[in-house]
């Protein structure tokens, strides 16, 4: 055989950030020094969700699932001696993405760094926000002209810059088929495009420009041939949407530019040591096909499904990377799938079924509209409850959670409260204290910031006009404006947007036949909400706090609703005062809260103080979510009636460990109901 150049690995990342600025830039100095080859910043829900880490709904948020970024100050202690015209800097960051990139661009102008040069991504997918994440802000309109006008922006003064990463991640992790994904994403894709076209603000020989700066963020779930064949229909389509839509004739603009990270909610906290192997496989589908090979690829930890992983198992997962491509003779060979008839016969099946779903949804009026019915939204909720189904019915089968679960003890997690990492409690007080300060010397020596308000008017104006808003949005980052006085500001022109749930209009997905377990659990139901003298059992669950991770909720909220519960859910973000008024208002039997960003410590006692309060010590509260064993026995100690966390995959079970804590606090019989 000739000697074949090897090719060139792609960008190892890892994503991280935690605490505070001064914290993540150690861990990213870190991780440099480990050979890891890109940055992947993790934001704070607050900075995520454009408030400031002292708001009301920040609370218990600040600094747990990211790094909280209120100002031009905290972007100078996150990059400190790091050079960012050298780096590659990928920023996980949607409703306030146009400001992160405005502090990052402003760093670097002040490293020094010519701002042509600098390389990296803004996620910037809001479409998937109302469908999956829920960290979004604005209506669609308003956040669709936000993102057209930072790809403007970037195209001629920051050419290098990938403005938008359109993520089919959390739509997978939401119950997206590979069908839905890819139609959904490239539907996004679509009307991300058309905007900027139509806006006039991109001369129309730079629209290829445009096109080429647009990459993807995908999922790679387990079943290995599926989602590698995924990618492939993926580049497929892509290809011949920018070729027919767009009219780019230049190949090199019409590649499909990605990048993943492998499934994080399809690690178990049963038996968590096989999620190497997970991670493995999952990493394998994004890799081994040269043609449909990721740009940039980072990997969870075990451990994710049992807390914040140490630095040692991020060191792990880029280890798994670095094995692949330095040890491995992957990257000296070409398409290894190439000509295979099982391959291509799957490939040509998802581009046909995809651009069917596409087609839909483009008579629908096109991606927003179709956010804004609550179709989009209504299709993940249905099949993620058909994929729940498959799990508890034993169909699918899940290592270590519905098949093989007898174990040996395991010395990784023997003393659980060192496997993961905590986050200090007394940060959120060190940053808050630290944002008053910037707060109150912005103004003063060294910074000399000018008054920010003259800043955030600027930017209003803007904002009712037809500007583009990334000048405005820089003046406020030099002015030493906080995220949330633009978020703010913006909100006042703009308005917030609560996304449709998905819940009432989703399907049946567990049939209660004669004898099944759901029929069990509706005659619980039905025979507790007589010995209530009720006519139905009503059962609020909650969502507490900045976390929009509601997939759980939702599976939670229609399984409730099938076992003949009224449901009350009001969506996402809520403060606990919010959630205890309208669980009185309803006058609900059991409130389900459910966080998965780490606040459960501090949000679910308040709920339940202020419960007991307005004296309605009999209904239970019932919390779930990522929660430590330790923090779960305090929340029991403190007087909640049950902890779920995902090793719990029996939803039907579930409901019926519900009705009987309402029983329990109604002073009433258990009930022996034959499942």
């Amino acid at each position: 055989m000739t000697e074949r150049q090897k090719d060139r690995p792609w960008l190892m990342r890892t994503y991280a950030g935690h605490s505070t600025a001064e914290a993540s830039n150690e861990l990213y100095r870190r991780n440099l020094a480990k050979g890891q080859t890109g940055l992947s910043v993790a934001f704070d829900l607050p900075t995520q969700t454009g408030y400031d880490s002292d708001h009301i709904l920040a609370r218990g948020e600040v600094g747990r699932v990211g790094v909280p970024v209120a100002h031009l100050g905290d972007m100078r202690r996150l990059f400190q001696d790091i050079p960012l015209e050298q780096m590659n800097t990928s920023m996980t960051i949607n409703a306030t993405a146009m400001w992160l990139l405005a502090l990052y661009q402003v760093v670097a102008e002040e490293q020094g760094a010519d701002i042509t040069k600098l390389q990296g991504t803004t996620q910037n997918d809001i479409v998937k926000e109302y469908l999956s994440r829920g960290t979004h802000v604005f209506p669609p309109g308003p956040s669709l002209r936000l993102t057209t006008d930072m790809i403007a922006y970037t195209v001629s003064h920051i050419p290098k810059w990938n403005p938008i990463n359109i993520c089919s991640y959390h739509l997978q992790e939401a119950g997206a088929t590979p069908v839905q994904e890819i139609a959904y994403a490239m539907s996004t894709a679509i009307a991300v495009l058309d905007a900027v076209r139509d806006s006039g603000q991109v001369p129309e020989e730079k629209f290829g420009d445009v096109v080429a700066r647009i990459s993807f963020f995908v999922n790679a779930g387990v079943r290995f041939i599926e989602e590698m064949c995924k990618m492939r229909a993926f580049g497929r389509i892509w290809d011949r949407i920018t070729r027919e839509r767009y009219g780019i004739e230049n190949p090199k603009q019409r590649r499909f530019r990605y990048g993943v990270q492998v499934n994080s909610l399809g690690l178990t906290e049963a038996q968590p040591e096989n999620n190497v192997q997970r991670i493995v496989l999952e990493m394998l589908a994004v890799t081994l096909s040269k043609d449909a090979r990721a740009r940039a690829v980072q990997l969870p930890a075990w451990n994710e499904a049992l807390g914040l992983p140490r630095p040692w198992d991020q060191q792990w997962s880029l280890r798994i990377q670095q094995v692949l491509a330095h040890e491995s003779d992957l990257l000296e060979y070409a398409d290894i799938f190439e000509g295979s008839h099982v391959i291509e016969a799957k490939v040509a099946a998802l581009v046909e079924e995809s651009l069917t779903e596409i087609e839909r949804i483009q008579e629908m009026g096109g991606a927003m509209a179709a956010v804004e019915s609550g179709y989009l939204k209504s299709q993940l909720v249905a099949s993620h409850a058909e994929r729940r189904a498959r799990i508890e019915s034993g169909q699918e089968k899940i290592v270590g959670v519905n098949i093989f679960e007898t174990t040996e003890p395991n010395p990784l997690t023997a003393d659980l409260d060192t496997a993961i990492q905590t986050v200090d409690p007394a940060v959120e007080a060190r940053v808050i204290a630290s944002l008053q300060h910037w707060r109150d010397t912005r103004y003063q020596p060294p910074f000399n910031h000018p008054r920010p308000c003259k800043a955030l008017e600027r930017l209003k104006e803007a904002a009712k006009g037809t500007d583009n808003l990334m000048e405005a949005t820089l003046e406020c980052a030099r002015a030493g404006v906080t995220t949330g006085e633009w978020a703010g500001a913006l909100r006042e022109v703009f308005g917030e947007f609560r996304a449709p749930t998905g819940v009432s209009s989703a399907p049946v997905a567990v049939a209660a036949e004669e004898g099944s377990a759901l029929s069990g659990v509706r005659r619980k139901v039905e025979l507790t909400a007589r010995d209530l003298g009720v006519g139905k059992l009503r059962f609020l669950v909650g969502k507490p706090g900045l976390d929009g991770h509601s997939n759980g909720a939702e599976q939670i909220a229609v399984r409730a609703r099938d076992a003949g519960f009224e449901v009350v859910y009001q969506g996402i973000r809520l403060t606990p005062e919010q959630i205890v008024d309208a669980a009185l208002a309803e006058d609900v039997h059991a409130v389900g809260l459910s966080i998965l960003s780490g606040s459960h410590a501090q949000l679910v006692p308040d709920v339940l103080e202020r419960l007991r309060d307005a004296g309605a010590t009999d209904i239970p509260v019932i919390a779930g979510g990522i929660i430590p064993n330790a923090d779960a026995e305090q929340l029991r100690a403190a007087g909640v009636a049950a902890v779920f966390t995902p090793k719990d995959f029996d939803i039907t079970g579930i409901i019926g460990r519900i009705v009987d804590e309402i029983r329990k606090a109604n002073k009433l019989d258990p009930l022996e109901v034959p499942a």
